[in-house]
């Protein structure tokens, strides 16, 4: 896309998705931290049904930490990879406790020192947290942004670096939502439902799926 496609892209969505957020519930950047480690390779409706037990019984990494491993795990144990996560999520609690006086870092450097913790998982607390311009590049981003010709790269991070230098700064926070919801709801992996699609005039994609024709009426016999 040229820098005016770019632009245009972009514009289109927000007009699309105005309110678009973080569909993860959570209430501070502790509860978001651990929300977004739960979240990978799991759906935000699964992590969203276990949060409020977890969150009621540990909101802080004290509580997080004294929970332990084998409590946790019991409170999250219907999304995938509830082990390893259980353990993760105690672990970073102690990190936080023992390495930033029970606080969440503002750098990507130091949250990704956390367990569990990867670039789209710091990338997101950064963006969602602390309001900075990152752009967290997760599946449907991925897919979106190879798709659509905004950003195209054979890596996360590629496609990250892609999407930061050409997305215009006032845009960079607010388009990691817009992509995602679009992703996740329309721009879809098996099917992209290009009718249904705010940006279709500036994406660059080749196969547009056309608009569904009509089922016949059933007629009764």
């Amino acid at each position: 896309m040229s820098k005016a496609e770019v632009h245009q892209f972009l514009t289109d969505l927000s007009r699309a998705w105005p309110d678009a957020q973080t569909e993860l519930h959570y209430t501070t950047p502790f509860t978001l931290l651990v929300a977004v480690v739960l979240s990978a390779q799991a759906t935000d409706a699964s992590v969203n049904r276990v949060t409020p037990a977890l969150f009621a019984a540990a909101p802080t990494p004290q509580a997080m930490a004294a929970l332990g491993d084998e409590q946790v795990g019991q409170l999250i144990r219907t999304i995938g990879l509830w082990r390893n996560k259980a353990k993760n999520v105690v672990a970073l609690s102690h990190q936080l406790l023992a390495e930033h006086g029970g606080q969440i870092p503002h750098t990507r450097e130091e949250l990704e020192k956390l367990a569990g913790v990867g670039r789209k998982t710091a990338n997101v607390v950064l963006n969602v947290a602390f309001n900075q311009p990152t752009v967290p590049v997760d599946t449907h981003v991925f897919r979106l942004a190879n798709r659509s010709g905004l950003g195209r790269g054979r890596t996360v991070e590629a496609v990250e670096k892609k999407l930061e230098a050409r997305i215009p700064l006032p845009m960079v926070r607010d388009s990691h939502h817009w992509l995602i919801l679009q992703g996740r709801y329309v721009c879809k992996a098996r099917k992209p439902e290009c009718w249904r699609c705010a940006a279709q005039q500036s994406c660059l994609f080749p196969d547009k799926t056309p608009l569904p024709r009509p089922k016949a009426p059933r007629v009764a016999l």
